[in-house]
């Protein structure tokens, strides 16, 4: 079992707060096998909302697969009081906005995609499906009169020790 953090950063214009929109909230992962290295060629969704019975053992996780080169049985569970807001404080920086308790795979790489939810700031309005997918957004607050925007969207993953 193996704890990997996804870690973001990007540049925030007049957006006081970035995070996903809840436990609907779809993560797009590709994963690499730990026992073969074999890489997954398709995206995969996990979300909170989702969850699934283990093979063996207790206990529930957010996605289940097995190897299609080695036909080792893996699991991946989303640690729900990890998911975490990127904030314009958090600029220049890598965050970690969620964890996953991984066994027998891990996370290789993601895609951002849709479903972000963004909090213009000085009191602006909330913006709900950001879609993230190209590494940034752009749009116009009507109640701060200014525009708002994401830019330079990146990740990265990182083992918990």
């Amino acid at each position: 079992m193996v704890k990997v953090a996804l870690c973001v950063t990007c540049r925030l214009d007049n957006i006081e707060e970035l995070k996903p929109s809840g436990p609907e909230f779809r993560w797009c992962l590709k994963f690499i096998c730990c026992n073969c290295s074999n890489k997954s060629e398709k995206w995969n969704y996990l979300s909170l909302d989702e969850s699934m019975p283990l093979q063996r053992g207790n206990g529930v996780c957010h996605f289940i697969c097995k190897c299609k080169f080695c036909s080792r049985e893996n699991s991946v569970t989303i640690i729900e009081d990890s998911i975490k807001s990127f904030t314009k404080d958090d600029e220049g920086k890598f965050k970690t906005i969620v964890v996953f308790d991984c066994r027998g795979i891990e996370p290789d790489n993601f895609s951002a995609g849709e479903g972000w939810v963004a909090k213009a700031a000085n009191g602006g309005k909330e913006f709900n499906d950001v879609d993230l997918d190209e590494g940034e957004w752009e749009d116009y607050c009507d109640k701060i009169m200014e525009p708002v925007g994401i830019y330079e969207f990146q990740h990265r993953f990182q083992k918990m020790k």
